[in-house]
């Protein structure tokens, strides 16, 4: 029987990979811009960290984790990290780097888990890149991370894209929307589907995040949460929009739009695509989560921040602007044992110079070489066989231009180098 992977799975095979990478190096340039610092979290946590962080009556909890018990302690059960948020503020109270600064601008990217169905967009293993911003309240801060993603776009030349916001209140405002929600929803309740029949009980403002199209329906007309906001959930939110629409991500104001997990407060957002991703458009998301840190026993700080997915995103970009490789190839094209040895050598320096060299481990023939040059895109040959390594001259063809000149070898790390 053949092995084959996992279901919903993924390889990411050479031809695909240079979008990621492409993606990888973007999010660097522009984290770096906006002075975020990297962090690492294992991919392994405590079950008991995504019960408290993202609620018992999540989706997530409920059906997607992969959970099983710890061979040493069987009272203790371990999940893959669904998400990276509730790891980077273990980490944070737990490494105690708010003592260290009361402000910390920290992003990451890795792997998580989910069993989900698999489908386009969507996988059991998908991978994100992520940034929190701990101890700011104010709202320009939400407004940055907004920016910065723009600016991540732009970097990618990623163009149709939408930015949808709402803000869903804080301790003070959410009780009374939620009556007014509970009460509409009761009158209207058997019309819901089963999941949202149950979140009713545990967590009514899902019902606006359900998917299905029978409670999409009935939620549209259900009482909007930015009429009920507290004055200063209202002149925060106020602030955002003001501030993206005068450097011009001009945001879609979506009153549905709540996000599944139950740590959020105030601002949420996702960006999402206006093509190419069928019915799984969302390329990041995210919002305020301001009592996180402190319920999973850190320090009372705020924070903020989103979740990108990398491979929605690689889906976005386009075939013709993916295939980035680096530095030009340099192809060393040898005919028998001497400039076997004299090449292998040379491409040895070139390397240690940050040239990008590859050549044959077995002899071939010159038009052998030459194809192969060709497939993997080199931008010069050098040629050396027999008759140079008696000259001491080797040939240099130039692949675009089919242009070829003599080098001696004297002079070959400098004029390739």
């Amino acid at each position: 029987m053949n092995l084959t992977r996992i279901k919903g799975f993924a390889d990411v095979l050479p031809g695909d990979v240079e979008a990621w990478q492409r993606i990888e190096r973007a999010a660097e340039r522009v984290f770096a811009s906006y002075n975020f610092k990297e962090i690492r979290i294992p991919v392994l946590e405590k079950s008991e960290l995504f019960s408290r962080s993202l609620g018992e009556s999540t989706d997530v909890i409920e059906k997607e984790m992969y959970t099983f018990a710890d061979r040493d302690s069987k009272a203790t059960l371990l999940s893959l990290r669904p998400e990276g948020t509730a790891g980077v503020v273990r980490a944070y109270g737990e490494g105690k780097l708010h003592q260290v600064e009361p402000v910390r601008k920290l992003y990451y990217l890795g792997p998580m888990f989910r069993r989900e169905r698999p489908q386009k967009g969507r996988l059991r293993q998908f991978h994100q890149i992520g940034a929190e911003v701990f101890g700011r309240t104010d709202p320009y801060v939400d407004a940055e991370l907004l920016l910065l993603l723009r600016d991540l776009w732009e970097d990618l030349e990623v163009t149709d894209t939408v930015l949808e916001v709402n803000s869903i209140g804080c301790a003070e405002c959410r009780p009374g929307y939620r009556a007014a929600l509970v009460a509409f929803l009761e009158e209207r309740r058997a019309e819901l589907c089963a999941d949202c029949d149950r979140r009713l009980e545990n967590n009514p403002l899902r019902v606006l995040d359900c998917k299905r199209p029978s409670c999409g329906g009935i939620v549209s007309a259900a009482p909007s949460i930015l009429s009920h906001l507290c004055d200063d959930c209202r002149s925060h939110f106020d602030t955002v929009l003001e501030l993206l629409r005068d450097l011009r991500p001009e945001p879609v104001v979506n009153p549905r739009l709540v996000r599944g997990l139950d740590y959020y407060c105030r601002t949420t957002f996702e960006w999402k695509a206006g093509a190419g991703l069928g019915s799984q458009n969302t390329v990041a998301a995210g919002g305020r989560y301001d009592g996180l840190v402190q319920s999973l026993g850190g320090p009372p700080v705020a924070g903020v921040g989103f979740a990108l997915g990398v491979e929605r995103l690689a889906l976005l970009l386009s075939e013709g602007d993916t295939n980035e490789s680096g530095a030009p190839l340099l192809y060393l094209a040898w005919m028998g044992e001497a400039a076997q040895r004299w090449t292998f050598a040379l491409a040895h320096r070139l390397r240690r110079r940050g040239r990008r060299v590859d050549l044959e481990g077995e002899a071939r023939s010159l038009k052998s070489q030459m194809r192969r040059a060709d497939k993997q895109g080199a931008s010069v040959v050098l040629i050396v066989g027999p008759d140079e390594m008696e000259r001491g001259r080797a040939l240099v063809r130039h692949m675009a231009t089919k242009e070829q000149t003599e080098v001696d070898f004297a002079d070959v790390e400098e004029s390739l180098g």
